[in-house]
């Protein structure tokens, strides 16, 4: 059985298994990165990636569930997410089985706010954050190319990212490569998180 270090445990933080934050500014290549990650781990059942719930209709360039905001705030107020936040004037929300997986040792992906990663390293035991980026120009690039326009102009996208300049992460992956590139770096990031679980629950 995992244990949590006596310190973390006695926090009350919710463990052992670890939580992946992915992060990042509008159109750095998030979705891409995650979708071609899951992937590849869809035999492995130690990793899970929740599917979020986001006020906003689906697109090509986000897969999620759908909700209104009135029954949104229901199911915040009925305990029906892990956690959740406001951004861009949507909603966005991980289902309450995220926190069921981490309680089983597992590693769970999600791509949330840079605005509440430090709440949900208040939270949880064990949290990575990875810093996914591009070049301002990269990122301009890709956003005047998308559909979607409920989130604002461009520029005002762009701009966004100023306010997170000084967020630290545990790792950056600048997807100015191919797509392949920036998914092997992440499961290399995720081979080690899988270990580190592993060795948390050996007895020292």
């Amino acid at each position: 059985m995992m244990m949590l270090s006596p310190a973390r445990a006695a926090q009350g933080l919710i463990g052992p298994g670890r939580l992946v934050l992915i992060v990042g500014p509008s159109g750095a290549g998030k979705d891409t990165l995650i979708t071609g990650t899951k992937a590849a781990c869809s035999s492995n059942p130690a990793i899970v990636f929740p599917r979020r719930v986001v006020t906003r209709p689906a697109s090509d360039a986000e897969d999620h569930d759908t909700l209104d905001d009135a029954t949104f705030d229901e199911g915040v107020k009925n305990g029906a997410f892990a956690f959740w936040w406001e951004a861009h004037g949507h909603k966005y929300g991980i289902p309450l089985t995220a926190d069921h997986h981490i309680r089983a040792g597992r590693i769970v992906v999600s791509n949330v706010s840079r605005g509440i990663v430090d709440d949900m390293r208040g939270k949880y035991a064990c949290v990575d954050a990875i810093l996914v980026t591009a070049p301002k120009d990269v990122l301009a690039s890709r956003l005047s190319r998308r559909s979607r326009q409920t989130d604002g102009s461009v520029t005002e996208r762009i701009r966004r990212n100023d306010v997170f300049e000084s967020f630290r992460a545990n790792y950056v992956i600048e997807t100015t490569g191919t797509p392949e590139f920036a998914i092997q770096q992440f499961l290399d990031i995720l081979r080690g998180a899988v270990e580190r679980c592993y060795w948390d629950q050996q007895p020292h």
